[in-house]
């Protein structure tokens, strides 16, 4: 279609600055998981939106962070090598907290690219930290092109959605229309086992599981059963995870198998256990096994 455009876009930022929640909402859908905790995200996901004067495939990654383990550095790797995939770079900055050294590395970061920059600043509904400008000038940039936005309310999306729009080159579209993520069944079910994690357990618990899917399959009665593990790093946090007599292993269950059943629009069985793999997240090859290597293509 002559006028058509598509192109790609790394959404980057620092932790919980509301990159996933955005792509949710500019989706119309919950593909991304969401939590209060960060380094939520550790994978880079594509997310596909397709509009009457556009295709615009969003890259979400890895918040940007100072790295404790092996994890860590491979998240950050998987986000940086993101910026030579895509035609722009979205950034987004939480506008409710102060400026600090970690917005100024990715500014330096996101200058090294030689990529198109656009700047979001969210949570526009609630009072700030700075005024766009400010934050551009302590940044160094003040040529690039900025919008406010609320990931939140929608206030502003469709302001950034035609900056997009524009930014990105002319060309086919690369997925079919109704095509909104590039992951599979299985990615999406083990996230939503991990986004109840996040959300029900406590401390440096969360941050220290993954979840492994190990079966999946229809039964004659039309009922899902899956088997998932959650996967830990010492014995002491296997019990805290279970919980007494089960408690919150229980409630995690619950909380994930309904949103599983909604993912699927069919009835599960969820078959959760608890195992101990030491020190998992610095470990290559158990990161390889879960996926978590660095994605630099």
């Amino acid at each position: 279609m002559k006028g058509y455009r598509s192109g790609f876009i790394g959404g980057v930022g620092r932790p919980n600055v509301g990159k996933s929640t955005l792509l949710n909402k500019l989706a119309g859908e919950k593909l991304l998981i969401v939590s209060p905790k960060p380094q939520t995200t550790r994978e880079r996901i594509r997310v596909i939106l397709t509009t009457e004067r556009a295709q615009l495939i969003f890259y979400d990654t890895p918040g940007l962070h100072k790295p404790l383990h092996k994890l860590g550095e491979q998240m950050n790797k998987t986000a940086l090598a993101t910026f030579k995939l895509v035609d722009v770079l979205l950034w987004l900055v939480d506008a409710t907290q102060p400026s600090g050294r970690g917005d100024a590395w990715v500014a330096a970061e996101l200058k090294k690219s030689g990529r198109p920059v656009l700047v979001a600043f969210n949570k526009s509904d609630l009072p700030p930290a700075f005024t766009p400008e400010e934050f551009l000038a302590r940044m160094a940039v003040t040529d690039w092109p900025w919008v406010r936005v609320s990931a939140l309310t929608g206030e502003g999306l469709p302001e950034l959605l035609a900056r997009l729009e524009a930014a990105v080159p002319e060309g086919p579209q690369f997925y079919p229309e109704d095509m909104l993520t590039d992951r599979s069944e299985a990615f999406h079910i083990a996230e939503y086992i991990r986004e109840a994690v996040l959300h029900l357990a406590q401390e440096e618990i969360p941050h220290s599981t993954a979840v492994a899917l190990e079966e999946m399959k229809e039964r004659p009665n039309g009922k899902v059963y899956i088997r998932a593990s959650i996967l830990v790093e010492r014995d002491s946090q296997k019990k805290i995870m279970i919980g007494r007599e089960g408690s919150l292993l229980k409630q995690i269950g619950q909380r994930s198998r309904a949103q599983i059943e909604q993912f699927l629009e069919k009835p599960v069985y969820l078959d959760l256990w608890v195992k101990t793999r030491k020190d998992w997240r610095d470990s290559l090859p158990a990161l390889r096994d879960l996926g978590y290597l660095a994605q630099e293509e």
